[in-house]
């Protein structure tokens, strides 16, 4: 009994999945045009986000162990 209660909520979070392309309400248009631009921008390109929103990974792999240098935050707890 406790497992299923236990899966219930994962249950319905997953049910919640929309899997159909955004659309607007009936009677309802996409907002107003920016400032500035020349045309209306369609759905997709409201929902791209640009470099800055998301911008890419930039990782950093160490090829050898190097020595850490002396922290001077790194204080020992108070007695």
């Amino acid at each position: 009994m406790r497992k299923l209660l236990a899966l219930a909520p994962i249950a319905l979070l997953a049910a919640c999945g929309q899997r159909a392309p955004l659309e607007t309400y009936p009677g309802e248009g996409l907002p107003v045009a920016p400032i500035g631009a020349e045309s209306q921008p369609e759905a997709e390109e409201l929902l791209a986000r640009d470099t800055q929103a998301a911008p890419e990974r930039s990782v950093e792999l160490r090829r050898r162990s190097e020595d850490r240098e002396d922290d001077p935050f790194d204080l020992p707890p108070p007695e």
